[in-house]
């Protein structure tokens, strides 16, 4: 734990080079900070395992500090620094979350025997937080946000047929988390300590397709110098999760159908049949089905596939999922680039809501990276985001008048406003009556006048 990196956080000087000398000698690497923007500063260019805050400080406050410490860098340890008559706030930095607390005058075996201590609770800490995030990456269902009632129903349907050995085929516009899901979908079955194999059928021309998913001999074609092992005898006992299936050519597809039956395959120049026991799961970001009706696709190969189908919707689909994405990936990326961010403003947060996300899910979060590392100030502002996205904001001035009356102009609004909070609500009409503050006769007349009712019919929702 010698060489740990520790910051002094204290206004007094003679309090603070004495602590950082005593440290040093203790073989420890010390810095000082004599304000509360001084440590937001340092904290920002580099990692501490632990931090010494005094409680008063001449810009803020060392409890201030400690929940940003807490809130951004979980792994570090902070410990307060308190006189006599402050006990009060040493107690309350307990609760809040520091891990101990010194009273001046401060004595060095106190302050050598509690920074010991502190190190060690650190190193437990970091070890814990590193088997949290092996185990959410393994188990990644937790990890797909949303509370959007479309894609609850799809959490509901994948704890169903997870542990099953059918086929599934997902449907969905690029970057609504497809192989994301084809992840948690193996992680909750009972092939999760099996491997999962990924492909993706449209990076890869036919002739190596072929010979990457079901392998290859030495000499079947110029360039194989050696057997190859296909991917889905690497998946045997796991799953293979084939994305964009519906750029496999004609030829291929035979094989995948086959495969699919019989669960046998004979790799690329060979007469070996290989029997394997590989789940697959398939995805496709166009209509397979009219892909069928347009002669590009194998009728009975979709039929093999279409066991279980699942269609994950877009973005624009779910946007109250929007600002929990937005939060979750500043989250991610404040941790990931050492940046500290303490939320959206309610401008930017209007904008994101207001844009149309072609790139779905992906593209947001390609937004929010380029925002956290762009923001200069603590928050993600309309500034920090990109012009395309800025120009969905109405322009501030007075609102033009287009001789429509005052209620044909007030209710594009109003129907967005109760679709909106129908969405946020899972489409429950009595929660969000009383969300609206209206009586449920209202808002069903209202959702009848505006279209939401036989929405709600096509949705499959009474």
């Amino acid at each position: 734990m010698k060489r740990s990196s520790i910051l002094i956080v204290d206004d007094d000087r003679i309090i603070l080079d004495s602590l950082c000398e005593f440290l040093k000698l203790e073989g420890y690497i010390a810095l000082g900070a004599e304000s509360y923007k001084q440590a937001i500063s340092l904290i920002q260019k580099q990692k501490f395992s632990l931090i010494i805050t005094d409680v008063n400080l001449p810009d803020g406050n060392g409890l201030e500090l400690l929940n940003l410490i807490r809130t951004n860098h979980p792994q570090t340890v902070v410990v307060v620094i308190t006189g006599y008559g402050t006990i009060e706030s040493a107690v309350e930095a307990i609760k809040i979350g520091a891990y101990d607390y010194l009273t001046k005058p401060i004595v060095d075996d106190e302050l050598r025997l509690t920074i010991e201590r502190a190190l060690k609770q650190q190193s437990l800490i970091s070890e814990n937080e590193t088997l949290k995030s092996q185990l959410e990456r393994k188990y990644s269902l937790e990890n797909i946000i949303s509370q959007d009632y479309k894609m609850a129903r799809i959490f509901d349907l994948v704890e169903a047929v997870a542990d099953s050995k059918s086929t599934i085929l997902m449907t969905g516009a690029s970057g609504t988390g497809k192989t994301m899901l084809a992840r948690a979908i193996h992680y909750r079955s009972g092939r999760k300590t099996k491997p999962f194999v990924e492909v993706s059928c449209g990076a890869l021309p036919e002739t190596l397709l072929e010979s990457e998913l079901f392998g290859h001999v030495k000499g079947s074609f110029t360039g194989a110098i050696s057997d190859k092992e296909g991917k889905f005898l690497a998946a045997d006992g796991g799953t293979i999760f084939l994305d964009e299936i519906s750029s496999a050519s004609p030829a291929l597809q035979v094989k995948l159908l086959r495969i699919i039956q019989e669960r046998q395959f004979e790799p690329v120049g060979s007469n070996k049949t290989i029997t394997v026991d590989t789940r697959v799961i398939v995805a496709s970001n166009k209509n397979v089905e009219q892909e069928v009706k347009l002669g590009n696709f194998r009728e009975d190969l979709y039929y093999r596939l279409n066991v279980i189908t699942i269609d994950l919707p877009s973005l624009n689909e779910r946007p109250a999922d929007i600002p929990l994405l937005a939060d979750y990936f500043m989250k991610n990326f404040c941790i990931s680039h050492n940046r500290i961010k303490q939320s959206i403003t309610d401008k930017a947060m209007t904008s994101l809501q207001r844009y149309n996300w072609k790139g779905n899910i992906r593209e947001l979060e390609n937004v929010m990276e380029r925002a956290v590392l762009l923001s200069k100030t603590d928050y993600i502002t309309l500034e920090d985001l990109p012009v395309k996205i800025i120009s969905h904001m109405p322009q501030d001035g007075p609102e033009e008048y287009n001789r429509a009356s005052l209620k044909d102009a007030m209710s594009e609004p109003e129907r967005r406003i109760i679709r909106a909070a129908l969405e946020a609500n899972k489409w429950n009409r009595q929660l969000t009556a009383k969300a609206l503050e209206i009586n449920r006769t209202t808002l069903y007349k209202k959702m009848k006048k505006y279209g939401l009712e036989a929405e709600a019919e096509r949705l499959g929702i009474r």
